[in-house]
């Protein structure tokens, strides 16, 4: 009347051999690089900006302590000259400097691109 009951047989599990697993492997491999790459770029931008904060607050704080520059001995028509260019030179060279930072920011310039334009501009 009933029949008897067959053993249980297990299932087998399918394990990727040959090409799917080496293909697993390299996708895997090449997208913790890519995170890891990120990581370090994200956590070096943090430590130049600090650094750069650092800095700015430095030369700050000594611009306090060292006061009002004294004036050199210049001739008075030399000195007006000086800053009839200079006014008309300043907004010409923030708006120059305020471009390299844009294009740094971007990724268009390398820090040392962007620090010997910035020279350049500055006639350092």
């Amino acid at each position: 009347m009933f029949r008897p009951l067959r053993p249980i047989r297990p299932v087998r599990v399918m394990r990727p051999v040959g090409a799917p697993l080496v293909r697993g492997l390299v996708v895997g491999g090449a997208a913790y690089a890519a995170g890891r790459s990120a990581a370090g770029r994200r956590q070096g931008e943090l430590d130049q900006n600090e650094a750069i904060a650092q800095l700015q607050a430095q030369q700050a704080q000594q611009a306090q302590q060292a006061g009002p520059p004294v004036p050199a001995a210049v001739p008075a028509g030399a000195q007006a000259g000086a800053q009839a260019g200079a006014q008309a030179g300043a907004p010409d060279i923030a708006d120059k400097l305020s471009d390299l930072g844009r294009l740094a920011q971007q990724g268009l310039l390398t820090p040392e691109e962007f620090a010997t334009a910035k020279a350049r501009l500055l006639g350092v």
